[in-house]
């Protein structure tokens, strides 16, 4: 889950290799697309872009967004490009079938900002940074603090069949269901 940099995605493939799958922020894309309208044209092409990045069909929501970007490229050409970066990874998560709460947790970059929105405020209240121990140390801080208001994963009871779905997205000879195959 990353929001978009291209410099994460980077080290993301430098670390994890081409087999590494990314699904992108729909909600970090749908405020980058929009934020080149018009205000006035906004709402409405946000809209438009949540549905689309809802489809379980990932090549159906592929196809639609594609579709929206040739619309935009003629009068809002920054939009378009922006919509079409990276947009294999919009539906990555899609493409592997995961649908419902779980889906709606796995698109979206929430719960890690409001970890690093914790540790911010934690480390924000240091005065005079001694060394890098000391920032160690206080963002460990943060994240203690910010673990009280941890919750569970929506659709966490669905976390097995998620494993067991990128295991076989990265190794296709892996069965979906290895039990029900030796039986």
């Amino acid at each position: 889950m990353l929001d978009g940099s291209k410099a994460l995605r980077s080290a993301v493939a430098k670390v994890f290799g081409t087999k590494a799958l990314v699904q992108r922020c729909t909600l970090h894309k749908r405020r980058n697309v929009t934020d080149y309208l018009p205000v006035a044209r906004r709402k409405a092409f946000d809209r438009r872009l949540a549905t689309i990045f809802a489809n379980a069909d990932a090549a159906a929501g592929l196809r639609d967004a594609r579709r929206l970007a040739a619309q935009l490229k003629r009068d809002h050409p920054d939009a378009a490009g922006s919509l079409l970066e990276g947009l294999e990874e919009m539906f990555t998560v899609a493409r592997l079938g995961i649908t419902g709460a779980l889906r709606r947790s796995l698109t979206n970059t929430n719960c890690i900002e409001s970890m690093i929105s914790t540790v911010r405020v934690v480390t924000g209240r240091v005065k005079k940074w001694e060394n890098g121990d000391m920032k160690k140390r206080w963002i460990a801080t943060g994240m203690i603090e910010a673990q009280r208001s941890f919750r569970r994963v929506r659709g966490h009871t669905h976390m097995a069949e998620l494993a067991t779905l990128i295991g076989h997205a990265v190794n296709p000879a892996t069965p979906v269901n290895y039990a029900q195959d030796v039986a």
